[in-house]
């Protein structure tokens, strides 16, 4: 088998990178991680911004079925101050049903990271689509899935721009009062699943120290709240051994950029 077909590039030559010894490629990583450092510091100021972002009030009262019966809008939260809620397409119509949901939204599903950690940052994800809960609980059974997904009854879906293709809608409750925050959609929502990709799009954000946030939102210390999935405790104060750990950690880590910098 030639290099070629095992690439499967289906006989075109793949024009490699050229290959270089140890301190040549240790060259070229530190010149690209200058770039990607601008890069993130980019996308931190930019979550700044976002959580600067005005909100709209949600004046409608919108239904939902779950698997208990039916939902409120304020009800998803589940006393949580933030809601995340992706529109995924399952339902009559959508390609695969009723054995599957759309595959761009099922890879989507296949990417989200465990939900205790959004939840312990006062933040619960939600799916939500058109098909029965019936249908919804088959389908998560067969493919793993374990978040939240309630079925549509209304125009939640157009009233918030997903009634085509797919997109994510942030939420913040304020007492009985709620507000849409943030909407993302199309090549925008593609690489969501990542605990730290939907914080950043909440308005709270990540609630840590570092974080470029208006004067009075919750803020806890860097890393000190991280725990085991099956590990938080509400308002729990953070293990002593995990804050040693990640104080030494963090030290390194400002050592190691201070020598660069040098």
């Amino acid at each position: 088998m030639t290099a070629s077909a095992e690439n499967g590039n289906r006989g075109e030559t793949m024009q490699r990178p050229a290959v270089v010894p140890l301190e040549a490629w240790e060259a070229a990583r530190a010149q690209m991680l200058v770039k990607e450092k601008v890069q993130t510091r980019a996308r931190d100021a930019l979550a700044a911004e976002r959580r600067r972002m005005p909100w709209m009030a949600v004046e409608k009262a919108y239904a939902f079925e779950g698997p208990e019966g039916k939902v409120s809008l304020p009800e998803l939260f589940e006393g949580r101050r933030q809601l995340i809620v992706y529109r995924a397409f399952y339902e009559p119509g959508v390609f695969g049903w009723p054995e599957h949901a759309c595959r761009g939204c099922s890879m989507v599903a296949d990417q989200v990271a465990h939900i205790a950690h959004l939840n312990a940052r006062d933040t619960t994800l939600v799916f939500a689509s058109r098909a029965p809960q019936a249908d919804i609980a088959r389908l998560k059974a067969r493919m793993g899935w374990t978040m939240p997904w309630v079925t549509i009854t209304d125009s939640f879906d157009k009233d918030f721009g997903v009634d085509e293709w797919h997109g994510t809608n942030v939420f913040y409750r304020d007492g009985e009062r709620i507000f849409r925050t943030y909407f993302i959609n199309n090549r925008g929502d593609e690489q969501m699943g990542g605990t730290w990709n939907y914080l950043d799009i909440t308005p709270l954000g990540r609630q840590e120290v570092w974080e470029d946030s208006p004067e009075g939102y919750p803020q806890t210390q860097t890393y000190k709240w991280w725990n085991w999935n099956d590990a938080y405790v509400a308002d729990a104060e953070p293990d002593k051994k995990w804050v040693e750990v990640s104080d030494a950690g963090e030290a390194a880590f400002r050592a190691e950029s201070a020598n660069e910098k040098s």
